[in-house]
């Protein structure tokens, strides 16, 4: 055999070798803290996944694995089983909160998913169609997806939801998404199709979706009243404000906090609180119970100038 062919052929193999490695050290590390979830609820009995995330029994999961449901057994990797209680559930960002009454699980490390990057290794661990511990790999393929969310009449996007070709099927939901250190960045909610995975990120955001969840049981959202389409900036205003689009106010509930402030149809809101807003979803990342009657200036444009409000959020009441 030539020199020139067993090259190449040692760097695939260390090339894999390398690949494995990674899997097996992330499996290693999140497998201990992912429980398998067994829940009688309102529909009947389902099935689903959860990640212990503190070292006190507290539990995370997807709202809908749970849905209805105010307790249910959870089985770890080493085959301890406990009860466990619904602390709280957010359908609007498919989250939940769990807490056993017992356990010796590892709490996983939450990382951050606001760096990930296309093409990224990730590895999902979770409970497929009743097969405890199960570890599957693959890449980021999508970044900046939106998963439509209802909770009742409110439906609401969940934003930058991570797309992945790591295989997931029914019961990987509320399972983990780590990266290649093993921080678990992602909480897997649902199977879009063949090779299409989606997971619900952990960021800033989410963060304090879950302490809420902790503290109260409950997430706390504010409201403005706007409803709005992304729409480029002119030449002009992109190069001044450092943004390609701005958000088209096109509609303003009567007496909302939206329009008490001045915003009206047509407008487009520019930055929010600081932040620049290019869609709706990143007005509603603003939206939190910490924002509930704070003062938060709003640019606008309107009229090809830009124009200064201050509104005061309202709590939302579903």
């Amino acid at each position: 055999m030539s020199t020139e062919r067993i090259e190449p052929e040692r760097a695939e193999a260390a090339a894999l070798d390398a690949y494995s490695q990674v899997v097996t050290t992330v499996a290693a590390k999140v497998l201990p803290s992912v429980a398998a979830l067994s829940v009688r609820g309102p529909r009947g009995a389902g099935a689903g996944s959860a990640v212990t995330f503190t070292d006190d029994g507290f539990l995370l999961t997807s709202a809908h694995v749970v849905e209805g449901a105010t307790g249910g057994l959870a089985t770890f990797g080493d085959g301890a089983e406990a009860r466990f209680d619904v602390v709280g559930t957010d359908p609007l960002s498919d989250l939940a909160v769990l807490r056993v009454r017992a356990t010796t699980a590892p709490p996983v490390e939450l990382g951050d998913a606001d760096p990930l990057r296309i093409g990224q290794l990730v590895v999902a661990v979770g409970n497929p169609m009743g097969l405890a511990g199960s570890v599957t790999a693959g890449v980021v393929s999508g970044l900046g997806r939106s998963l439509p969310a209802r909770d009742g009449r409110l439906v609401r996007l969940i934003e930058d939801v991570i797309q992945t070709d790591a295989a997931l099927n029914p019961g990987n939901s509320g399972g983990a998404l780590a990266d290649s250190a093993g921080r678990v960045i992602g909480i897997n909610t649902a199977v879009a199709g063949y090779g299409l995975g989606l997971a619900v990120p952990i960021n800033s955001t989410t963060r304090q979706i879950i302490g809420d969840l902790v503290t109260g049981g409950r997430v706390r959202r504010a409201w403005l009243g706007v409803a709005g389409v992304p729409v480029p900036l002119p030449p002009a205003v992109a190069e001044r404000t450092g943004q390609k689009r701005g958000l088209r106010v096109v509609e303003v509930v009567p007496d909302s906090p939206a329009g008490q402030a001045g915003i009206y149809l047509g407008d487009v809101i520019i930055s929010a609180g600081g932040r620049p807003v290019q869609s709706g979803q990143g007005l509603q990342r603003l939206m939190l119970g910490p924002a509930i009657g704070t003062r938060l200036p709003v640019t606008l444009l309107r009229r090809g100038a830009f124009v200064d409000v201050v509104a005061v959020p309202a709590e939302l009441n579903r």
